[in-house]
């Protein structure tokens, strides 16, 4: 067995860093929350929570479903103190997001 290419989760230091969480649905808006429960489960079996979370890269097939989809569940997510973030349209196809995550591991 070969070693993977890349690692979904890494923490170096203080920080844990996520690769990019895809999700999974029939809808857009089922994909784009899956996408959210995926980033809360991943930081959960880490010991932290959506509070932790300080940064995020946000890929979007359509820049459009920011403030249609995407901004509503941010601020369900993230109802206080919201991590930064960066959203920019790319390839993705099929109504995709795609989030990658930088937290911060309370000492």
């Amino acid at each position: 067995m070969s070693k993977p290419l890349i690692s979904t989760v890494r923490k170096s230091g203080n920080t844990l860093y996520l690769s990019g969480i895809i999700g999974r649905g029939e809808t857009k808006e089922a994909r784009f929350r899956n996408t959210f429960d995926k980033i809360k489960g991943v930081l959960e079996a880490n010991g932290l929570t959506m509070e932790d979370v300080v940064k995020a890269v946000v890929y979007l097939e359509d820049i459009n479903d920011r403030p249609a989809i995407l901004n509503p569940l941010w601020r369900e997510y993230f109802p206080n103190d919201p991590p930064t973030r960066t959203c920019v349209e790319s390839g993705l196809n099929g109504g995709q997001i795609e989030i990658t995550i930088t937290a911060a591991i309370p000492e």
